[in-house]
């Protein structure tokens, strides 16, 4: 899709996980698109959601991994929980069924979607998100989350790249100002839910604090509503370059 879209390069940052990299890197060689190693992690602030996207992370990392790992087991008990929540409501998939969706890498609410619609017992993804597992239905369950600044460390700490993913739909400047007295490297510019006034807004921001601007279609695949479409919110390459010598420089720091 990216190829077909003439998109130069993509960064590949799923949620908790990263074992989709090294299968994106073999088949972006072929296809002539540049892939940037990433990772989204969900964090907490306040009763607020926080995503922070880690880039140029090696999959590989040992201390990476054992976070991830504690995020997966919770994503797995969380899974169960949504499971036994939708069986009270007379909507019964199995964990198995789940599992075999989500492959090899981080189960979440897409995939028990998409077991829903599996067996039938909705009509499309949207509407077990709207119906049953949304944020405030009754199938909801929350997610284990770190808090914001943890994770800006561990990026930090392994030689990624800490990166704010949009702000303008998750928090405010005061949390924004903490992230940068913590080590945050970037902020999410360009997101197809911000606004121009808030693109000009974090654009300032970011020249304020050297900060990188980076941008984000936010795709969650095919037929999943709520996000961007594939390349909606593009910056230019020279930011993948950025990215890159930032993180060469915290490897050494």
């Amino acid at each position: 899709m990216a190829a077909r879209n003439k998109l130069r390069c993509i960064a590949i940052t799923d949620h908790d996980t990263m074992d989709g990299i090294n299968a994106a890197h073999a088949v972006a060689e072929r296809r002539g698109v540049d892939i940037l190693n990433g990772v989204e992690l969900s964090t907490e602030c306040d009763g607020l959601e926080v995503h922070i996207l880690g880039y140029c992370v090696d999959p590989g990392d040992h201390e990476l991994q054992e976070h991830l790992k504690i995020f997966q087991n919770a994503r797995l008990n969380r899974a169960k929980k949504i499971i036994n929540k939708l069986r009270n409501l007379g909507l019964v998939i199995s964990l198995e069924k789940v599992l075999e969706l989500a492959g090899p890498g981080s189960v979440g609410r897409p995939h028990i979607a998409r077991a829903l619609l599996a067996e039938g017992q909705v009509n499309s993804i949207a509407e077990a998100f709207e119906l049953y597992i949304g944020v405030g239905k009754p199938a909801y369950e929350p997610r284990f989350k770190y808090h914001p600044v943890q994770m800006v460390k561990l990026i930090r700490s392994v030689g990624g790249v800490p990166v704010l993913a949009h702000p303008g739909i998750t928090c405010g400047e005061s949390l924004i100002m903490t992230l940068i007295e913590e080590g945050l490297q970037g902020l999410e510019v360009y997101h197809p839910k911000h606004t121009p006034e808030m693109e000009k807004y974090y654009l300032n921001l970011c020249h304020e604090y050297g900060l990188v601007v980076t941008g984000g279609s936010d795709f969650h695949g095919v037929g999943v509503t709520g996000h961007g479409r594939l390349g909606e919110a593009v910056v230019p390459y020279k930011v993948v370059v950025e990215l890159r010598a930032l993180a060469a420089q915290n490897k050494m720091d």
